[in-house]
């Protein structure tokens, strides 16, 4: 993503009732309500040993039956253990109940990819739209369908005017980045057209303030607020994030990546936490009426329809969250009493996929039902605490400490780092948002008289800041991606954690299981370390790693001209984290140009690095200034290598080619570092921006894979390099430019020399296994 958290964890932190099984507001009601005599308590089915609820043998047929469709490995097994589920719990009948759901999430599956791209005619053409944008995407009305935007526009949500480029949303171009294209086919549903283009270019024509529910709820919630505040509170009320991703803390930092540091980012996305706390106070306003009971509850309900569909939209967590409490309330009203908590999961879980099959696949689906899965065992870990602490407080810390351990795996494996001051940073912003969330929906409520509200608002959201800005400042701990075996292994070690809390394995038993899980997963990477060079796409600019044991080298790290993205932080730092590389023993920077170095300086600053590796040093450029700077911070050293430098590792031997011992030239890209790597008669070479006179003075031999000098500019890749390295396969990397790269005549040239041609901008990173 863009490393932007479109998703949501549901991370609550509360200290009464049975979180996330139901609600259980303060409000007078709790005896009004009586229980019906043939559905017993939450408790008794417990004591009593209830059977497996058919709304999970059913979602599990659902998860299946998508899991089928999109022909992932996992989708026998869930099948199989709904039918095991069924046989287990003496109900074989009802396994029909799985194979059921299966072939309803199946349909459903295909219903959603068999609909038309409306907006297939237009793609590559010059559009102006017309349509309603709510901060992330632009809804149309004709042709109906919807659209990314970008860039974004600085444009609060409301009707637009965009014109710009209709083109295809890009899919994962590099290890652990952001798969556009996936992630909006998961935003469609069976009556929601997924968003199938992205506007590129876009410039903003015309913009009208937005109306409606929505409209009216905004002015309430910023009315007097300070930038910061304002966008804060529109980010955990109203779930819009894009005020927040453009405010900083005074030491520059930004806001939004300190929420995901401090393990908060949970609190800028709408789910369970809101929903309960918002349906408390609805509940207590509404006892404070002449309505009965039943009344009181259906209204609440309904109510929480109107919020979903009218105000916050329809997303997966705050989806989740709704049919549950919807389901409460209404049995509430009817006298049924509170389902059974993984029942109830289980049927939030159903109707979120038969509407949105492609939600499995969201990581803010995932999210939510892992965190509130786990949180359904936060009683059971409370009373394992020591008794002499309140209850409150064993709640809290149960719920924080099992919402983080359930969803450990995706958290590590989507972003690449866990925080780890998540506990302390949940139980104080916790306080807060209990407060804070429903004193800004009254404010909401109020329109533009929630400045009256605000003026309580402020200080408390101002809080919260100052807690996340704090808490930001920790460290994290880097993750990669997490293969089968990972979890694999996390599923057995959640599976005995939760039979430790149910007293049916010792804690021996819990703490063998996970170091013996543990040592599974690191076997793997030390019997097959990895050997490999990985050109990694950062668009137009140049980033290549090479790994080989006792070796971890990354030459260049990319960077954006004439825009402030920061390609390191965002695209580098984020596919070395998923490929497992957590510490550099070298990096280089070739030559002193912007889509080359720019990115090392955020390498530098987010991971250790042994070395720092660059050719003739060039006084007063600010970029390497910048680069040797963050080098003197962060005491790594600088190394001014030549020709015939050499380091050996594992039986392979890396070269440096250029520069010479003497200046050559005052040109940047005739001082480009160039490197060539060999390991048992397999070679290849990475050339920099060399042009094709200095690459004619290597002497690079044959070559298997050439990395192509400049982006296969018209100046590089020349005709005595090409009869001299005679290399079987040509990199080159490259983005969308203005400069012509890569050049039709560097193409034709490769061709007549019998290389075949592999280019970032068509195929993405370039994972090359060295022998």
């Amino acid at each position: 993503m863009p490393r932007d958290l479109k998703a949501s964890s549901d991370r609550t932190v509360r200290a009464v009732g049975r979180p996330e099984t139901g609600i259980k507001p303060d409000t007078g009601l709790k005896n009004d309500a009586k229980q019906s005599p043939s559905v017993p308590s939450t408790a008794a089915m417990e004591r009593s040993g209830s059977r497996v609820a058919w709304t999970i043998l059913l979602a599990l047929g659902v998860i299946g039956g998508i899991q089928l469709g999109l022909g992932t490995q996992w989708s026998a097994l869930v099948l199989v253990a709904g039918v095991a589920l069924a046989v287990w719990d003496a109900r074989p009948l009802l396994a029909g109940l799985t194979l059921i759901g299966a072939m309803a999430g199946y349909a459903a599956l295909r219903t959603q990819q068999a609909q038309p791209d409306r907006l297939a005619p237009w793609t590559g053409a010059q559009v102006t739209l017309r349509g309603d944008w709510d901060g992330q995407l632009l809804t149309l009305a004709d042709p109906r369908g919807r659209v990314v935007l970008s860039p974004k526009p600085e444009a609060r949500p409301g009707p637009l005017v965009v014109s710009g480029r209709l083109v295809r949303p890009e899919g994962q171009r590099t290890p652990g980045g952001f798969d556009q294209a996936a992630w909006l086919r998961a935003q469609g549903g069976l009556l929601t057209p997924a968003p199938t283009g992205v506007l590129a270019g876009a410039r903003l024509r015309q913009q009208a303030p937005e109306d409606g529910l929505r409209g009216w709820f905004r002015r309430g919630l910023v009315a007097g607020l300070p930038p910061r505040e304002a966008a804060l509170m529109q980010a955990i009320e109203l779930g819009d994030r894009s005020e927040i991703s453009r405010q900083e803390f005074q030491d520059g930092s930004g806001i939004r990546d300190a929420f995901a540091r401090a393990g908060l980012a949970h609190l800028m996305a709408l789910s369970g936490q809101n929903v309960a706390l918002i349906t408390a106070l609805l509940l207590w306003l509404l006892a404070r009426s002449p309505l009965n009971v039943a009344v009181r509850y259906g209204l609440g309900a309904g109510l929480l329809l109107v919020y979903l569909f009218a105000l916050v939209g329809v997303s997966p967590s705050i989806t989740r969250a709704v049919i549950m409490g919807f389901t409460v309330l209404v049995a509430l009203a009817v006298g049924r009493g509170r389902p059974d908590p993984l029942g109830l999961i289980a049927l939030a879980a159903t109707a979120c996929l038969l509407a949105f099959p492609l939600w499995l696949t969201d990581v803010g689906f995932q999210l939510s039902f892992l965190a509130v899965l786990a949180l359904t065992q936060s009683a059971r870990l409370a009373d394992r605490l020591p008794e002499r602490w309140p209850r409150a407080l064993r709640l809290a810390l149960s719920a924080t400490v099992l919402a983080e351990l359930g969803t450990l795996p995706v958290i590590a494996s989507t972003f690449g780092e866990l925080p780890l001051v998540g506990l302390p940073a949940n139980l104080l912003a916790g306080g807060v948002m209990a407060v804070l969330v429903p004193l800004g929906f009254v404010a909401g409520l109020l329109g533009p008289l929630g400045g009256v509200v605000n003026l309580a608002v402020e200080p408390l959201a101002g809080l919260l800041l100052g807690i996340v800005e704090v808490f930001g400042r920790a460290p994290v701990l880097s993750w990669g991606q997490i293969a089968p075996v990972g979890v694999a292994s996390y599923a057995l070690c959640a599976l005995a954690g939760v039979l430790w809390l149910r007293g049916q394995v010792r804690a021996q038993v819990v703490l063998g299981t996970v170091l013996a899980c543990t040592a599974l997963t690191l076997l793997p990477g030390q019997l097959r370390p990895a050997r490999e060079v990985v050109f990694l796409d950062v668009g137009q600019g140049d980033a290549t790693l090479i790994r080989v044991p006792q070796l971890t080298m990354l030459v260049d790290a990319g960077g954006s001209v004439g825009s402030d993205y920061d390609v390191g932080e965002r695209t580098v730092i984020p596919a070395l984290r998923a490929m497992g590389v957590h510490k550099l023993d070298v990096a280089v920077a070739t030559h002193a140009d912007t889509d080359h170095i720019e990115g090392l300086s955020s390498v530098l600053r987010n991971l250790p690095v042994g070395e720092l590796w660059i050719g003739h040093r060039k006084a007063g450029d600010p970029l390497v200034d910048d680069l040797l700077a963050v080098a003197a911070q962060r005491g790594v050293a600088v190394r001014e290598v030549r020709r015939g430098d050499r380091v050996q590792a594992d039986g392979a031997t890396l070269t440096v080619l250029w520069p010479p011992g003497h200046v050559w030239s005052t040109e940047d890209n005739e001082n480009s570092v160039a490197l060539s790597l060999e390991s048992g008669g397999w070679r290849t070479a990475l050339l920099g921006d060399l042009p094709s006179d200095t690459e004619a003075a290597l002497g690079t031999g044959h070559l298997d894979v050439l990395k192509a000098a400049h982006h296969g500019s018209r100046h590089s890749t020349g005709a005595a390099l090409l009869q001299q390295a005679a290399p079987a396969h040509t990199v080159i990397s490259v983005g969308r430019n203005t400069y012509g790269h890569p050049h039709p005549d560097v193409l034709e040239k490769l061709r007549q020399a019998g290389s075949r041609i592999w280019r970032t901008d068509q195929t993405g990173t370039i994972r090359w296994p060295v022998p």
